[in-house]
């Protein structure tokens, strides 16, 4: 059997790093991909789905050094699931909301954004910008458009 899921997003908030006890270091991140489509009333509707994803070894170095909040990033992986449902993996929230996430273990993430992307994000130079709430942390986290990718 074989699966692969491929998702183009930006992140919703830094990267997070840590070692197993064997000392292999994986790193977290979430990814926020956004579309838009006409509601039947031919209102635009935006929707942002999240994805929790995670990467090993060299690749978890490089993501945690050179990723940021709102770098945008293609990832290509492993969609995995909740054992017990065979879906997403399903929680409760600080405000006792349930909330659902995909997961990812990730095999490629390639960095999209120039350094003067993630630089001006980083000064606050975006502009405006659309609002979304990460599932990981309940901030509001930066969405971009991802009308510009060019495939």
């Amino acid at each position: 059997m074989y699966q692969k899921i491929i998702i183009v997003g930006n992140l919703g908030r830094d990267p997070v790093m840590r070692y197993t006890p064997a000392g292999d270091p994986v790193t977290n991140f979430s990814v926020a991909v956004n579309s838009t489509h006409s509601g039947a009333d031919g209102a635009k509707i935006k929707e942002t789905t999240w994805f929790r994803c995670s990467t090993w070894g060299k690749q978890a170095e490089n993501c945690n050094q050179y990723l940021h909040k709102g770098s945008r990033v293609l990832v290509e992986g492993k969609l995995q699931s909740d054992p017990k449902t065979g879906g997403p993996k399903v929680f409760t929230r600080d405000d006792s909301t349930s909330g659902a996430a995909f997961e990812i273990r990730a095999f490629v993430v390639q960095f999209l954004s120039t350094k003067q992307e993630d630089e001006g994000y980083a000064a606050g130079a975006e502009g405006a910008a659309e609002y979304a709430q990460d599932p990981d942390s309940g901030a509001p986290a930066t969405s971009g458009a991802t009308d510009d990718i060019p495939f």
